[in-house]
């Protein structure tokens, strides 16, 4: 956790050299140079628990700590014509420590599995024409880890009513990732101290469509229609069968999935705001899921608000999943990755948000503080916290 907080502070004292020095514009004045709109900081700390690790088939520590610092920031200008053009970019680090990929080597006490960093920047570059409500988007990512590299671009189109109480979306995304095949120990041949290569790809399309039903009442609807191929499996994930034999996991190559969503805000008087969620998802592996959420933020000051929330997600699991050596010669694809099973979970927590008058510590342009905790269970036994702060210049 004190890798958390130094992270955070160190990098707000960065910014605040840099806030001194730049000029607070006028609402009626828009910049035609580029001018720093908004960073934010967030440092966030999870761990889990659980003993259905698909590393050891399905049995086995899911112990799991991951410490995350990442950092936003926008730069906007607005040209000649007045086109707002803004500038997104994010980078961020996490490093993580997992008992279930140390397993990877059965005989190893603390392997090079045991953890690993993830590094991952973005940049997104919008386009916002404001006097037709119309905003195009694009957008490249990265990710990479030691046995994981992916590669992402998306666009979008956005456009909004003419009476600026609807707006449009569309969107598409794509994902090209390499992964290393890395074995369970005993699967590998002898001497072998190099890694296979396979490709995944994923490729996403979303439509959505949000209202200003009256002044109290915001509603969002979005769906999706995601398509993925390639190696799906994970290489390292152990799968026994009833004859007490171990195989990797094997499942098929190409996934279709179309999540549908609802999400509404209503707004109970000056003070109160009801956030409610609901999605329902499909795909063609058999997995059917629900997922209820609400939120209730609620400012009690002018300074200071409270978040409260919980999520509900139930799914059927897919019918490619069996239990620890439940599995036979004569199934085509298997796999005891729990995750892939069927479970229901909960996950509440609470959110407090700081917006001082003087700034957050006395700076006057960091002018939120947020710090937001929630705690996750599942009935197939496995448990989470996770903990984060997020810090926001404006």
């Amino acid at each position: 956790m004190k890798r958390t907080f130094i992270t955070g502070l160190a990098l707000l004292g960065l910014f605040q050299l840099r806030a001194q020095n730049v000029p607070t514009d006028s609402t009626s004045y828009k910049s035609k140079k580029l001018k720093l709109e908004e960073v934010n900081l967030v440092s966030s700390y999870y761990k889990q628990n659980g003993d259905n690790s698909a590393v050891t088939g399905g049995i086995g520590s899911e112990h799991l700590t991951d410490i995350a610092n990442t950092i936003d920031v926008k730069l906007v200008k607005y040209g000649e014509t007045g086109i707002k053009h803004t500038f997104d970019i994010e980078a961020g680090i996490d490093h993580y420590t997992s008992a279930s990929s140390d397993m990877i080597d059965l005989s190893a006490n603390s392997s090079a599995s045991s953890s690993d960093n993830r590094f991952y920047p973005s940049l997104t570059y919008i386009r916002e024409n404001e006097a037709t409500g119309r905003t195009i988007g694009i957008g490249v990512s990265s990710s990479t880890e030691f046995d994981y590299q992916s590669f992402g671009g998306n666009i979008s189109f956005s456009q909004k009513t003419r009476d600026r109480n609807g707006e449009f979306t569309a969107k598409f995304q794509t994902f090209i990732d390499q992964l290393k095949l890395i074995e369970p120990i005993e699967l590998r041949a002898p001497g072998s101290e190099d890694y296979d290569s396979a490709n995944r790809n994923t490729f996403a399309g979303t439509l959505s469509y949000s209202q200003v039903v009256n002044k109290n009442l915001q509603v969002l609807l979005v769906g999706d229609v995601i398509s993925q191929n390639g190696y799906l499996s994970l290489p390292f994930h152990r799968v026994y069968f009833t004859d007490g034999s171990v195989h990797q996991e094997k499942i098929p190559d190409t996934r279709l999935k179309i999540p549908l969503g609802i999400r509404a805000s209503y707004f109970l008087g000056d003070n109160v705001i009801i956030r409610a969620y609901y999605r329902y998802y499909t795909d063609d592996w058999s997995l059917k899921a629900h997922t209820a959420d609400l939120e209730i933020p609620v400012k009690l000051t002018q300074a200071f608000s409270i978040s409260p929330f919980y999520r509900y997600y139930t799914q059927t699991g897919t019918k490619y999943f069996k239990p620890y050596g439940e599995h036979t010669a004569a199934d085509e694809y298997y796999t005891s990755n729990y995750d892939l099973s069927k479970f229901d979970s909960s996950f509440f927590g609470m959110g407090m948000k700081f917006t001082p008058l003087n700034g957050v510590f006395g700076l006057k342009h960091w002018n939120t503080l947020e710090i937001r905790y929630g705690h996750y269970t599942r009935t197939t036994n496995m448990t989470s916290d996770i903990i984060s702060i997020n810090i926001k210049y404006k």
